[in-house]
Formats: structure tokens, C-alpha cells, sequence
């Protein structure tokens, strides 16, 4: 059992070439980069529960490998953007991933470990995870960005607040926010060409502001980095056609088709499988032009 007393002696190590290189070659590959979502918690906004079993979340990786994902983003506690999120201690979300991160890294996919804490991301970093997806974007762990530095490991940074303001220009916001985990990232050693910038859609936003953010996104392309998109299942989608999470793929594919159209490099997904169809329709009409 691992707690959170435990030695991460990793976070001094030297990683594997390969993770770090894991993101650039899937970038090399010029067509959308498919980051598969598997929630190992009971309170996700929505899939919460239906993989808190280490037997069931092994095997939706495995699911979500064969469907084409091509990088496997775990989290073991739930952030739901929409507020009411039970902040949970860094034993109990290593205690979630201890049976799960490390088959799935066996599965020869690329995982990405989603979480706020330093300690959390150095233990999946050592058992084999090859990227940091940090939902508050290096802002809110003080040790996130030395993690990350010294595993020499991409990170997704992700634009976050802690709630919703209609009144602001959220464009702004969002390029602010950036520029300050820039900055903590180069005072850290991160290399800039490790950097993955996510609007985080849903996140500290009002439905309208989340829309914005995909219609405005090659605005972020002066960053010069590659762009993510997570719009899957958001509420924004509800607020234009009711519907309960799981029955948002339309909206979610609509939405990652415009944001590839707009700059996006990586889309995150629940439902894989038609994600990597509409992505492969998409470019094969592209091509047919």
C-alpha cells in the first residue's frame, strides 16, 4: 500500500528517453493527438463510480487503446468543473492509481497522470507515466513545476479559476493565466518545447465563455505551443441542447471538430472510438479537396 508518507525518489531521478519524447513523436505524426479520459474516482461529473474497480478501469484502458487512443490520461480525483469537487488526500488518490497506472503503462500507450499534486505526479512519473496533466496549470502545487523540470517530462498546462465571472474577457483571462505558468515554467528549467497549453473548457468558466474559448482558440497560437482541447460531455453543450453527460458525443465531436479547425494539436475525449472516426473522416475529406 502506498502512502503518503512514501519516499517518491524519483523526483531526483533521470527519466526513460522515451518518456520524454513520448509527446513529440506523437506530435510529429501532424493529425490530431487522441488523449483517452479514464476517471478512477467516484465523483466525476461524467463517469463518476463506473471505474473505481481496478479490474474495470484496467480494462476501459485496454478498451480504449484497441479504439485508437493515443495517449491514456488517468486521474484519481475528481476536479468537476462545474464546482462541488471533494478535494481528496494525495494517499487516497495514490491508493486509487496504485493497481491501475502501472498496467496501463504496460499497455505500451503513453499515460498521462492528471493531478494537482507534485507528490502524485512524481510516484506515476516513476512507475511510468510520460506526461503531467496539471488542471491548475503549475499555479497551485508550489512543487509541480520542479517535478516536471526534473523528470524532463512534457506538461499539460491547463487555464483554471476558481469560479466563473460572466463580466470578464476570458481571452484575456486565459492568456494571463498562461503567461504566469510560463513563467514559473522557465524559473523551473522546463524546457518551453515541453509545454502543452489547455483553455480548459468548462473550467472556471460560465457555457458562453467555454464556447468563446473554442471559436477564439488560434488566438493562442502566438504561444507558439501546441494547443488541447477537453471539451467532452462539457455542460456548455447542455446549455445549447439539454441533454445528461453521456449523451453529449454529438456536441463533444462538433466541438473537437472546430477546435482542430482552430489550432488544436491534442483532443482529450471520453468516447474514444468516435472521436478517432470523426477525426479520421474529417481529414480524409480535408484531403479530398
Amino acid at each position: 500500500m502506498i502512502t503518503a508518507s512514501s519516499p517518491v525518489s524519483g523526483a531526483f531521478g533521470t527519466p526513460p528517453a522515451a518518456n520524454a519524447d513520448a509527446l513529440s513523436r506523437l506530435l510529429a505524426l501532424q493529425r490530431p493527438v487522441i488523449m483517452g479520459i479514464l476517471n478512477v474516482t467516484p465523483d466525476s461529473f461524467s463517469d463518476g463510480g463506473a471505474f473505481l474497480s481496478p479490474d474495470a478501469a484496467v480494462a476501459y484502458a485496454q478498451r480504449m487503446v484497441t479504439e485508437g487512443a493515443d495517449i491514456i490520461d488517468i486521474g484519481a480525483e475528481s476536479t468537476r468543473p462545474y464546482g462541488s469537487a471533494v478535494a481528496v488526500s494525495a494517499a487516497e488518490e495514490l491508493r486509487r492509481l496504485e493497481l491501475v497506472l502501472p498496467a496501463a503503462v504496460r499497455m505500451g500507450r503513453p499515460v498521462s497522470i492528471d493531478t494537482m499534486k507534485a507528490m502524485v505526479a512524481a510516484w506515476a512519473l516513476d512507475c511510468g507515466a510520460a506526461i503531467v496533466n496539471d488542471v491548475w496549470g503549475l499555479q497551485r502545487d508550489p512543487d509541480m513545476a520542479n517535478v516536471v523540470a526534473r523528470y524532463r517530462v512534457p506538461v499539460i498546462v491547463m487555464h483554471n479559476r476558481d469560479a466563473a465571472d460572466p463580466r470578464i474577457d476570458i481571452m484575456a483571462d486565459i492568456a494571463a493565466f498562461f503567461e504566469r505558468s510560463l513563467a514559473i515554467a522557465a524559473r523551473a528549467g522546463i524546457r518551453r518545447d515541453s509545454i502543452v497549453l489547455d483553455p480548459g473548457i468548462g473550467f472556471g468558466k460560465t457555457p458562453e465563455q467555454s464556447m468563446t474559448a473554442i471559436a477564439r482558440l488560434d488566438r493562442l497560437k502566438t504561444f507558439g505551443l501546441p494547443l488541447l482541447v477537453g471539451a467532452s460531455r462539457k455542460r456548455f453543450i447542455d446549455a445549447v441542447t439539454p441533454a445528461p453527460p453521456d449523451r453529449r458525443i454529438g456536441g463533444s465531436i462538433a466541438a473537437h471538430i472546430l477546435a482542430v479547425e482552430r489550432g488544436a494539436a491534442l483532443i482529450r475525449a471520453h468516447d474514444v472510438a468516435a472521436t478517432v472516426q470523426a477525426m479520421r473522416v474529417m481529414a480524409a475529406i480535408g484531403a479530398s479537396v
